[in-house]
This record gives structure tokens, C-alpha cells and sequence, in this order.
């Protein structure tokens, strides 16, 4: 008996994770067959705004991404994935709900308009160093997958990752590498085990800096016209961010005790 329980343990969860990404891919896959309806895709969309602001660029301190000129079924399929637990995110979950965000037409509407809004061109970059590296590393392990140019692939739903925000890259990185975001690609994940931290900010840096085509790109002080009402000064943008350390301060040293002089320096007649 106790041999089944803990069988029947270590079954529960494998097959709870399959169950999640047959369910998730049903979805994306329905959700791609829908014809699509930027207009309604509009609508749907004032949720996200909340979060991704009315651009959609998100923030540049990496808590929110940049979606917009993402992908449509790169949206998609990450919204399926949230909502069959596929991929864990406490803030996005409750968004995407079928009884926030609606059903796999939502789904396609809300990717379609999207993927039309310009992206921002001042996208948060990292610290500037050792770019040739991360041009080497980009080229070597990840320009396959993700494309020369960082454009992605929208039928292997591998998401465009140039223009997006350094930070936002570095967590996600993090989050893959750990295990933590259980919807990453196995291949990537051999890819990036081994980087060392150098290593990690020259290419995500390398990356962040790639820019995505003229046409794809805001112009100067671009803002959603069909958001005409929408309050951004509360929100508007992050503060400076402190300039990113090339390499981890020095640890403060601890206070050394005074020094006191050795019995054969003292002055005749003191402690004998």
C-alpha cells in the first residue's frame, strides 16, 4: 500500500502536466482557426491596457513586456498556456480567464490588434558591454530559433525578441533556465544551462538592442488613438533606472582590529 501511494504520487503530477499542455494547445489551435477581428480585438484589449499600457510596451523595469508587433500565435499560445496553468503568472492568470478575456475568438481578436501597434523604439537595453560577445552568442545558440534578426517564427510560435526590454528578458531567462517557467522549449533550455552571467547580459543585451523593422517602430511621442481617454499620468513611465553593474560590487570588507604592538616592541618596564 505504501509503494502505491507514493506511485500513484509521482504519477499524479506527469500526468497533471500533460493534461495542461494537451489542453493549452487544443485552445491555441482553435484559436488559430478563428478569423480574426482587430476591431473587437480592441475591445478586448482595455483589459491588458491596465497591465501593458494603452501601447502596449509595457515597462522597462522588465515587470511587464512589450507585446506590441508581437506574434499573433506567440499571444496566443501564451494566453492559452496561462489559462490551462501551462504557465505559471500570478499577475496575468486572472486576465486571461475565459470570463475576463473570453474564448478562443477573444483569443484571436485581441492577437490580431496586437500585433498591428507599433512598438516602442525606446525599448530598455542593458549595460553596453561585451556586445561583441553577445553578437557571437546570439549567432551561435539562439539565431536559429528566434531568427537573424530576432523576428521570431510565427509557425512555431517562437516569439520576436528584438526590441523587447532587457530586464524583462533577463527574468524570463532566469525563469527558463530554473525550471520556473514550465512552457519554455527543452531545446532552449540546454541551449542557455550553461551560461555563465556574463555570458547571460552580453546576449540578452545584445538582443534588447536589435531593431525591429522601420515600419514595425512608433514614431516620436506616438500614443494609441483609440485610447483617447485613458488616464497615463498616473502611470506614466518608470523612474531612471541606477546604471546596470558590469560585474557584482566588492562586498564591504569587515573593520580590522586595531593593531597592538608585540611584547618584544613595547617599551621596557610596560607589562613585565
Amino acid at each position: 500500500m505504501a509503494l502505491l501511494v507514493v506511485l500513484t504520487s509521482a504519477w499524479v503530477p506527469v500526468v497533471a502536466g500533460e493534461l495542461e499542455l494537451e489542453a493549452a494547445l487544443a485552445e491555441y489551435e482553435e484559436a488559430l482557426s478563428k478569423q480574426a477581428d482587430p476591431e473587437n480585438g480592441r475591445k478586448v484589449y482595455l483589459t491588458c491596457a491596465v497591465c501593458h499600457r494603452p501601447e502596449g510596451w509595457g515597462t522597462v523595469d522588465g515587470v511587464y513586456p512589450q507585446i506590441a508587433g508581437q506574434l499573433p500565435s506567440v499571444i496566443i499560445k501564451q494566453l492559452a498556456d496561462f489559462r490551462a496553468g501551462n504557465r505559471d503568472n500570478p499577475l496575468m492568470y486572472p486576465f486571461s480567464v475565459p470570463r475576463i478575456l473570453g474564448g478562443p475568438q477573444q483569443m484571436a481578436d485581441v492577437a490580431a490588434y496586437v500585433s498591428q501597434l507599433p512598438m516602442t523604439p525606446h525599448n530598455g537595453v542593458g549595460p553596453g558591454v561585451d556586445l561583441e560577445l553577445g553578437k557571437q552568442l546570439f549567432g551561435d545558440r539562439c539565431a536559429e530559433c528566434h531568427g537573424e534578426r530576432g523576428q521570431g517564427d510565427a509557425d512555431a510560435h517562437i516569439p520576436a525578441v528584438a526590441g523587447q526590454h532587457f530586464l524583462y528578458l533577463v527574468r524570463q531567462f532566469e525563469a527558463i533556465r530554473s525550471g520556473q517557467r514550465k512552457n519554455a522549449d527543452e531545446e532552449m533550455v540546454k541551449q542557455i544551462k550553461g551560461f555563465s552571467a556574463r555570458e547571460e547580459s552580453a546576449v540578452l543585451d545584445y538582443v534588447a538592442r536589435l531593431r525591429p523593422p522601420e515600419d514595425k517602430l512608433a514614431r516620436e511621442g506616438w500614443a494609441n488613438p483609440d485610447f483617447p481617454g485613458y488616464v497615463r499620468e498616473a502611470m506614466r513611465g518608470v523612474p531612471p533606472l541606477p546604471p546596470f553593474p558590469v560585474r557584482p560590487p566588492e562586498p564591504p570588507q569587515p573593520p580590522q582590529p586595531p593593531a597592538f604592538p608585540l611584547s618584544s616592541d613595547r617599551p621596557h618596564g610596560v607589562g613585565n
